[in-house]
């Protein structure tokens, strides 16, 4: 088993940064892919970022390409969101989701989920 837990999240200005943090414990021996994913009301949970096991290998939604960035300390098995130049529309709660093997932009495909937090960008 894996625990995931988010933190980082809060209100901002369009235009502003936020760097979100998940922290991992339990069985985090096992390679294990990360991402991130948000759900705004209404709306599918949808991929946001994913990122390798070693951090080699990255990918993100159009959406957000060349704005947000994520990236792994496996030391201290953590994975980070940073967020940068916010919109109105990047409102949305944000989870962290691990599974084993490659990153997928699919929710479905991951094992273990954290509890979220929640992003709000005012205009």
């Amino acid at each position: 088993q894996v625990q995931l837990v988010e933190s980082g999240g809060g209100l901002v200005q369009a235009g502003g940064s936020l760097r979100l943090s998940c922290a991992a414990s339990g069985r985090t021996s096992s390679n294990y892919a990360m991402a991130w994913f948000r759900q705004a009301p209404g709306r599918d949970r949808e991929f946001v970022a994913g990122i390798s096991w070693s951090g080699g290998s990255t990918g993100s939604a159009d959406a957000v390409k060349g704005r947000f960035a994520i990236s792994r300390d496996n030391a201290k098995n953590t994975v980070y969101l940073q967020m940068n130049n916010l919109k109105p529309e990047d409102t949305a709660a944000y989870y962290c989701a691990a599974k084993v093997g490659y990153y997928s932009g699919s929710s479905g495909n991951y094992q273990y989920w954290g509890q979220g937090t929640q992003v709000t960008v005012s205009s």
